[in-house]
C-alpha cells in the first residue's frame, strides 16, 4: 500500500546569534531608572548587557532568623498566619534584619508572592514600599538560551501545517495523514470483554455521526464518572473546578450540530480537560493554590483553549495539579492528591497529575497540560498514556499562568499517538514574539 504522508508543524528558522533581547508587549524597556516614566508605567531595570558587573559590590549581611523544624516550625507558621500576631512578628523580624527597604530583585512572574504577603500583612507601612518596588518593576532579561536549529528542507511525503492557518483546517489536514478509519474493531460485542477500552477521537466521531450515541449522552456518563471517582474512598479529586450544567450546555450545542448534519470538525463533541494553570472560562486559574485567582483574574480563554473551542471541543473543567507546578508527584494539600487510576495506592506523577489521571481513567479523550521539566511527560509515563512536550514556539502560551520563557510549553495528553496528532494539530501555532525568524 502507498505510504501515508507524514505530518509536520511549520516553524520558521532560528534567530541570528547575538540578536538583541525581545521586547514583550506592554513592557517598559527604558533600561534603568524611572526618569521620563509616565504615570502608572512600570519601572524597568537595566538589561544585564548594560550593567558593569565589575563595579557591583555585594556585601553579605548577617541575618537573625529562627531555625526551626518539626512542631516548633508548625507553631511558628501558625503564629505568622495569625491576623493579630503575624504582622507584629513579621515586622520585628524585618527590623532585626534591616529589611524595611528592599531593592527590586524578582521578575514580574514572582510578584504574586509579594501581593500574597501584602494581603496577609496589610496595614504595616514597613513593607508597602518594598512591595511597590517589586510589583512595579520590569526586569527585561531575555532567556539565556534559545533552542536554535537550522532551516528544515522540504521532505517527500511530509505535510507541513502552517501555524497561521485556522485550527479546523489544520485538524482536517492532519486527519488525512492517518490510516483509513475502520469501525469494525470497536463497535462489536467483543468490546464487552474489555471494560477498560479507550475510545479514540475517531471512535467518538463515528459514533456521533452514525447515531450510536450523542455528546449529550456521553456528557451524562462523564458527570456520573466524575461523581463516582470523587465519592471513592480514598477520593480521587481529578478536577478542581467542575460544573455539570456548563458541561451539559456545551454537549447540547454539539449534539444539535450533529442533528443538523454540520459538525465543525472531527474534534466536535470530544471531551477534554484543562490543567488549572491554563485559562478556561468560566473557571478561575488557581494553579492548584488557594489564592492565585484573587491576584490574577481570568478574562478570556487561553489561546490554546480558544483554538480547541473553534473545533467544537467540550471542556469538562479544570484539572488538579501539583501546586504551582513545583513538583513531580501530584501531591496537593489544598484539593487532595490525584491517585493513579491503574493503581490507587500510587502517584500519577506531576505536575499535570489531573490531566493524566482523567485521560488514563477514560473520562476524556485528551487534555492540555504544561511541561517545563517533565510535567506532561512524567505523569503520562506513570499513567500509561501519551504525553508530548512540544518544541519551543510551536504552541501559543498566551493565557498560561507560568510563562517561563523557552522552558514551559502547553502540550497535549492523550490515550494514543493518533489522538495526539489530532490534538497537536489544533493547538499548534506560535505567537509573534516567539517566532524564530
Amino acid at each position: 500500500p502507498a505510504a501515508r504522508p507524514q505530518l509536520r508543524i511549520h516553524s520558521a528558522p532560528a534567530p541570528a546569534r547575538g540578536e538583541g533581547p525581545r521586547n514583550r508587549p506592554g513592557t517598559d524597556q527604558m533600561g534603568g531608572g524611572s526618569g521620563g516614566r509616565g504615570k502608572g508605567m512600570p519601572r524597568a531595570m537595566a538589561p544585564v548587557e548594560e550593567v558593569d558587573v565589575a563595579a557591583v559590590r555585594y556585601k553579605p549581611a548577617e541575618l537573625q532568623a529562627p531555625h526551626l523544624t518539626g512542631f516548633p516550625l508548625r507553631a511558628f507558621v501558625w503564629l505568622l498566619e495569625s491576623p493579630l500576631l503575624g504582622p507584629l512578628v513579621t515586622s520585628i523580624l524585618k527590623k532585626q534584619n534591616n529589611m524595611t527597604q528592599v531593592r527590586p530583585s524578582l521578575p514580574p512572574k514572582f510578584s504574586f508572592f509579594t501581593r500574597r504577603f501584602r494581603r496577609a500583612h496589610r496595614g504595616f507601612r514597613s513593607c508597602s514600599g518594598a512591595e511597590q518596588m517589586l510589583q512595579h518593576t520590569v526586569i527585561p532579561e531575555r532567556p539565556m538560551f534559545y533552542p536554535e536549529y537550522p532551516p528544515q528542507e522540504p521532505e517527500r511525503g511530509v505535510v507541513t501545517l502552517g501555524d497561521d492557518r485556522d485550527p479546523v483546517d489544520r485538524v482536517e489536514e492532519a486527519l488525512s495523514c492517518l490510516a483509513p478509519y475502520d469501525p469494525s474493531g470497536r463497535f462489536t460485542s467483543a468490546d464487552e470483554k474489555n471494560p477498560f477500552l479507550y475510545w479514540k477521537i475517531r471512535d467518538f466521531a463515528y459514533a456521533y455521526r452514525s447515531g450510536i450515541t450523542t455528546p449529550s449522552a456521553v456528557a451524562e456518563l462523564v458527570i456520573a464518572g466524575v461523581e463516582e471517582w470523587n465519592n471513592k474512598k480514598p477520593p480521587m479529586p481529578m478536577l478542581i473546578f467542575f460544573k455539570a450544567d456548563d458541561l451539559r450546555k456545551q454537549a447540547d450545542a454539539s449534539t444539535k450540530r450533529f442533528e443538523k448534519g454540520s459538525p465543525i470538525s472531527v474534534l466536535d463533541g470530544i471531551f477534554f480537560a484543562v490543567k488549572d494553570d491554563i485559562d478556561c472560562l468560566p473557571y478561575p486559574s488557581k494553579s492548584a493554590t488557594t489564592f492565585f485567582d484573587e491576584i490574577r483574574p481570568v478574562e478570556k480563554d487561553a489561546v490554546a483553549v480558544s483554538r480547541l473551542r473553534k473545533c467544537g471541543v467540550i471542556f469538562i473543567g479544570k484539572a488538579n495539579m501539583h501546586e504551582l507546578g513545583l513538583g513531580v508527584t501530584g501531591n496537593n494539600p489544598n484539593y487532595g492528591t490525584v491517585r493513579n487510576p491503574h493503581s490507587v495506592d500510587r502517584y500519577t506523577g506531576g505536575s499535570s497529575s489531573g490531566p493524566a489521571a482523567l485521560v488514563s481513567s477514560g473520562l476524556c479523550s485528551g487534555a492540555i497540560g504544561t511541561d517545563g521539566g517533565g510535567s506532561v511527560r512524567i505523569p503520562s509515563s506513570l499513567c500509561g498514556i501519551v504525553g508530548l512536550k512540544t518544541t519551543f514556539g510551536r504552541t501559543d502560551m498566551t493565557g498560561v499562568v507560568c510563562d517561563a520563557g523557552t522552558v514551559e510549553v502547553a502540550s497535549p495528553l492523550t490515550s494514543s499517538v493518533e489522538d495526539s496528532v489530532l490534538l497537536y494539530s489544533a493547538l499548534a501555532g506560535s505567537r509573534p514574539m516567539d517566532k524564530l525568524t
